[in-house]
């Protein structure tokens, strides 16, 4: 009688009604959050997220061709790396407010103004006809994508602690995917004309907007996903703290947990463990983005400035390889891999392989037919995989080092520093293969041999800084609020 008249205390101490929080940490506690639902959602939320991001690389060599406002066709790519940036640089102003709003409101509701954005933005970039509207359309487009932090967020708390890598890991697979499929649909889909000219007959609306179609293909998927989140479950819970630390008295809670649940205005600026996983994923993030876009505007340059006259369908067939490669890795490898070696060493040793592999790409202009179709390919699926084991890794210590009512603003100073130092990557990034594309005759690193010298510089750093003193993790799992 006694441990059947205690069972509603320990309901109400626990769970409150109403609160979605509560049914998700419910729903954990019976052993009933690791589904193919919550999988699934992590999933097509943030591959939203990421396809528009780089969809763009393999033909905006030729927009901006098109726009006319290059002097010189060594210019393209500086013009081009400015677009790229266009977006980090509008969404490094607003993902910390964004991180907030996920905080105060719930993470629902700003990935479902995250998904419409991505609709609206990425179709009007699609019929983008200068230089001028392409940067704009992007920059609001970044301004309004506050995706990617709650959702990272959101991957830590609908999975009980023993499944966090498995939520970080579809965040970064999901991710990854976006980065790479994003660019090959874009690659298949962009002047669909010249293509596909059996289908779209000239003088038609694709061949006046010749860049529409990927755009209003992946705006398309994206509106299915923002119908599909209003079945979302939300993670915050809307109950008051305050409450919730009386019953914690109550019913004798240690001193050190009713001091855990006090202390919500802890600095996430001192927070060591969180900043140092910040800053090394930051570095990290210049190198990726510079490098998916220095790639697509390489392959597809001419071979007298380095680079291997690809067409962008020849872009899209290797980075569709990739994806294929990252899902398989990241949704049925990564898991146990990381169980064995730990998040931080399993991404050293990610950084060490890829130095080798990046150098070696400008050689490969030097081959041709099936060595050189099958040296790429190797070379960027091996490359693209290493980049999600290193993100993977930092997005679960970055998720470790704070508690949950802190988490969307922790998530949204990541997104913010990422997103500033991924302004850096496109436009310094673009550049520099501008710069080493005037000098192919250089007695020293002669042409795009240059760049990726520069690509590896970056990754070196970046891979220093994974050792302590400067990188350190959380000694105690984080605690949810109830």
């Amino acid at each position: 009688m006694g441990d059947f008249g205690d069972q509603p205390l320990l309901k109400k101490q626990y769970y409150h009604e109403n609160c979605p929080g509560c049914k998700v940490d419910e729903a954990k506690e019976l052993k009933k959050d690791f589904t193919f639902r919550n999988v699934f959602n992590i999933w097509i939320v943030v591959l939203c997220s990421s396809l528009p991001i780089a969809s763009l690389f393999p033909y905006l060599y030729f927009m901006v061709k098109d726009f006319n406002i290059a002097e010189t066709e060594e210019d393209i790519s500086s013009y081009a790396g400015y677009v790229g940036s266009a977006y980090m640089l509008g969404r490094a102003l607003t993902s910390i407010l964004w991180g907030m709003v996920a905080d105060r409101y719930g993470r629902k509701p700003v990935v479902i103004i995250g998904i419409i954005s991505v609709v609206i933005f990425n179709t009007l970039f699609g019929l983008c006809t200068n230089f001028w509207m392409a940067v704009i359309m992007r920059f609001v487009l970044g301004g309004l994508n506050g995706l990617l932090g709650p959702m990272k967020a959101y991957s830590s708390e609908i999975f009980r602690e023993e499944y966090h890598a498995l939520g970080q890991s579809t965040v970064a697979a999901a991710w990854g995917v976006g980065l790479v499929f994003g660019p090959a649909l874009g690659g298949y889909l962009a002047q669909p004309v010249q293509k596909y000219p059996n289908i779209f007959s000239k003088d038609s609306f694709w061949d006046k907007f010749p860049y529409a179609l990927p755009c209003f293909i992946v705006s398309a998927m994206t509106l299915a996903v923002a119908i599909s989140c209003i079945w979302l479950p939300e993670t915050l819970h809307n109950h008051k703290v305050s409450t919730d630390k009386i019953e914690a008295l109550e019913n004798g809670t240690n001193e050190a947990d009713k001091k855990k649940m006090i202390e919500k205005n802890e600095s996430l600026l001192r927070n060591w463990p969180l900043m140092s996983s910040i800053i090394v994923y930051c570095v990290f993030a210049i190198h990726d983005i510079a490098f998916s876009e220095i790639f697509s505007l390489w392959s597809v340059s001419p071979r007298r400035l380095g680079g291997l006259n690809f067409a962008t369908n020849d872009v899209g067939n290797v980075l569709a390889a990739s994806g294929i490669a990252i899902i398989i890795f990241q949704l049925g490898i990564y898991q146990s891999v990381q169980k064995i070696c730990g998040p931080i060493v399993l991404a050293r040793i990610a950084g060490v392989l890829s130095i080798p592999i990046l150098q070696s790409l400008p050689f490969m202009t030097m081959l041709s037919g099936f060595t050189l179709n099958i040296s790429i390919y190797s070379a960027v699926i091996l490359k693209n995989i290493f980049i999600e084991i290193i993100s993977t890794g930092l997005f679960i210590l970055q998720n470790k080092a704070v508690d949950q009512h802190q988490r969307g603003v922790a998530n949204g100073i990541c997104i913010t520093a990422m997103s500033a130092c991924k302004v850096i990557g496109p436009a310094g990034g673009g550049a520099i293969l501008t710069w080493s594309q005037k000098r192919m005759h250089a007695s020293f690193l002669p042409g795009p041999h240059l760049v990726f010298f520069g690509l590896n510089v970056i990754e070196g750093l970046a891979l220093l800084m994974t050792f302590k003193p400067f990188l350190t993790e959380r000694k105690t799992p984080s605690k949810q609020l109830y």
